[in-house]
């Protein structure tokens, strides 16, 4: 649990904190009445867009790390080529 928290970001645990707090208020002032499902279902809202948040931020970061990997292959490719065409640009001088 402390690892997914770790993880997310100040804006949905600020917002995880408002959400739980005032469900639980309306629980306390409103009781187990019909309002009830209506704050639970807010409740659960709020957790799915910032479950769905978190999840777009691990691709986007998984995403990422690809790109790096695939620049720096080129990078490496583009040297090796560099180093290939030196010895031809010497024999062409001569």
């Amino acid at each position: 649990m402390l690892r997914h928290i770790k993880n997310t970001d100040p804006g949905s645990i600020a917002v995880i904190t408002i959400t739980f707090i005032l469900f639980t208020a309306a629980l306390f002032i409103k009781g187990f009445t019909h309002d009830l499902l209506l704050e639970a279902a807010v409740f659960l809202v709020s957790v799915k867009l910032i479950i769905l948040s978190y999840k777009t931020n691990q691709s986007v970061k998984a995403i990422q790390d690809k790109l790096d990997l695939i620049f720096n292959e080129e990078i490496r490719l583009e040297e090796l080529v560099t180093a290939l065409r030196k010895p031809e640009s010497i024999k062409s001088k001569r």
